[in-house]
């Protein structure tokens, strides 16, 4: 089931990114199988289902923040002069190093206005964020967002 799930998927991003074209069709579903293989022999299943509503109220979230967001950095950069503090703001995750926390990062990464730049040697859970504007509740905003991130894979 898991493999299926996967392979829809692949095929889905196939059909996005190449358009619905029959005569590609072959190909896409081909590649969609061996990318399902693939992703299968790299990350196996956790065992762990996804919670379904907390995925789609992030996805909501997301989608929100990221609009919002994205209008408050072109405000600020276009204005004359432009209205930006940037800076480095430190911050600590909940999520333990693993690929849970290294796709939080990237999803966090996409986030406008924000972007995590590393994590401290000595301490795996400290790590910097640059901000556009560091007036702003940047270290609250990436905890809120990790949290709703937990609940989705349903990680303690």
């Amino acid at each position: 089931m898991e493999a299926l799930g996967r392979a829809l998927a692949f095929l889905l991003l196939w059909l996005a990114v190449a358009g619905l074209k029959l005569s590609d069709l072959p190909v896409g579903v081909a590649t969609a199988a061996a990318a399902a293989w693939a992703s299968l022999r790299l990350m196996p299943p956790s065992g762990r289902p996804v919670n379904g509503p907390a995925a789609l109220s992030f996805l909501v979230e997301f989608l929100r923040v990221s609009f919002t967001s994205g209008l408050d950095v072109a405000r600020r950069a276009l204005r004359d002069p432009p209205d930006l503090r940037p800076g480095m703001v430190e911050t600590r995750l909940s999520l333990a190093p693993g690929f849970a926390r290294d796709a939080f990062c990237v999803v966090a990464s996409l986030l406008p206005g924000t972007l995590l730049t590393g994590f401290d040697p000595n301490d795996d859970r400290k790590t910097w964020l640059h901000g556009l504007d560091v007036r702003q509740s940047i270290a609250a905003d990436l905890a809120a967002e990790e949290a709703s991130f937990i609940r989705i894979i349903g990680h303690e």
